[in-house]
């Protein structure tokens, strides 16, 4: 066996000799074998279940609209150590019902935020309500009258109905550019695979939405929108990673487009948790502090929805839109015709880790031509050792 030959398979030699490292330091070595693809029925599973308990809830319970979508009246006074269940008892004793009884802020800086629909009573009622209302807060927070009637906010309809076709008209945009980039950029299916991606954070977030009744406001629609730019480029980091392999090791005939990215998300996995950690750090942070110890409703509304989307689009990145590529691309009759061949062959490779594949495209180019004699036995099956002393596919 020649030195190249023997190098590699010192690579590719199983923990009991000495040659598995640690998980992590694999993992930010790009050197972990995780079969992405080949489980993609639990991943899918995982989310069509999460998507059919968001839809139930939509179906059923819908979204809790903020006043600035459907309309409504806002009131906000003082707190003075009043709390919501006060509040809220103090309301429903004039007979309004409250959509939203909140505390914003602490301290001397705190008030009560009282929400409700009156859009549906005359215009005189409507106003006849409103002053009962600011009368029962200013005398259970013990504020002026006349200051608790000035900071009543009024909010119609015809400007929800504006915001939602804004926020439907923005989306829709957004869905056009990324077909349209990614096609130009890479091909159509990944663009398929990347809109896929966007449409599952899309029904992820508006389910939790649904099942915890937290209240949607324009600074959802604003955080949702940062989500959608966000899963879209790890996905296009991940594509980038996988065209560049295949048009590399795929090229050899060694890989099946499904080996390909499988390869390819072992070795982006470590720079997709890195930023996605770094991402949802902050965010935690600004959610757990400003909205929870420092009484900032608003961060809590823009805050939770960054939260949920971050963490799906992460995950759909990795477990949904490149699996789906792979499947896409594996009807392509040049790879399910390969696939075929490398079935019906009696010698099939071993498992190619990133740091062996490396070797063997360095072997391709003609500076290590014995490795690439050694590598050419088969197909490379992420998750399948040669013989019985190869390496897991857990990596």
């Amino acid at each position: 066996m020649s030195g190249t030959e023997s190098q590699v398979a010192h690579d590719l030699a199983p923990a009991g000799e000495g040659r598995r490292a640690n998980v992590l330091v694999r993992l930010y070595r790009g050197e972990t074998a995780f079969d992405f693809v080949g489980r993609r029925r639990w991943w899918y599973l995982l989310s069509g279940l999460v998507i059919l308990a968001g839809l139930v809830s939509l179906g059923v319970r819908g979204l809790n609209l903020g006043i600035d979508f459907k309309g409504g009246t806002s009131w906000e006074v003082p707190a003075h150590g009043v709390t919501v269940a006060q509040a809220t008892k103090a309301v429903e004793a004039v007979g309004v019902t409250p959509s939203v009884v909140e505390g914003v802020g602490v301290g001397s800086s705190a008030h009560l935020q009282v929400e409700a629909d009156l859009t549906k009573l005359p215009v005189a009622q409507r106003t006849a309500v409103e002053d009962k209302v600011a009368v029962a807060l200013a005398h259970l927070t013990h504020t002026p009258v006349s200051q608790a009637e000035k900071d009543v906010t009024d909010v119609g309809p015809t400007w929800g109905s504006q915001i939602t076709h804004k926020a439907v008209l923005a989306v829709i945009v957004f869905f056009v550019v990324v077909v349209l980039y990614i096609s130009f950029r890479f091909e159509w299916k990944m663009a398929v695979a990347a809109l896929v991606a966007v449409l599952h954070d899309l029904l992820v977030v508006a389910g939790v939405y649904s099942l915890s009744g937290l209240q949607v406001t324009p600074d959802t629609v604003v955080a949702v929108l940062t989500i959608l730019g966000y899963s879209l480029y790890d996905t296009v980091v991940v594509f980038d990673r996988v065209a560049d392999n295949a048009k590399g090791l795929g090229a050899t005939r060694r890989m099946t487009y499904e080996d390909v990215v499988n390869l390819s998300m072992n070795q982006t996995l470590a720079r997709s948790i890195n930023t996605s950690l770094v991402a949802i750090l902050p965010v935690l942070s600004v959610l757990v502090i400003g909205a929870q110890l420092l009484g900032a409703t608003t961060l809590q509304y823009f805050g939770f929805a960054l939260v949920i989307g971050l963490l799906s689009g992460a995950y759909s990145s990795i477990f949904i839109a490149s699996p789906l590529l792979a499947q896409l691309k594996e009807r392509e009759p040049r790879y399910r015709s390969l696939r075929e061949r490398l079935a019906a062959g009696t010698d099939r490779g071993g498992l190619l880790t990133p740091k062996a594949a490396a070797q063997l495209a360095l072997a391709g180019s003609g500076s290590a031509r014995p490795a690439s004699r050694a590598g050419s036995r088969g197909a490379a099956r992420p998750g399948r050792a040669r013989g019985a002393s190869g390496p897991s596919a857990g990596g």
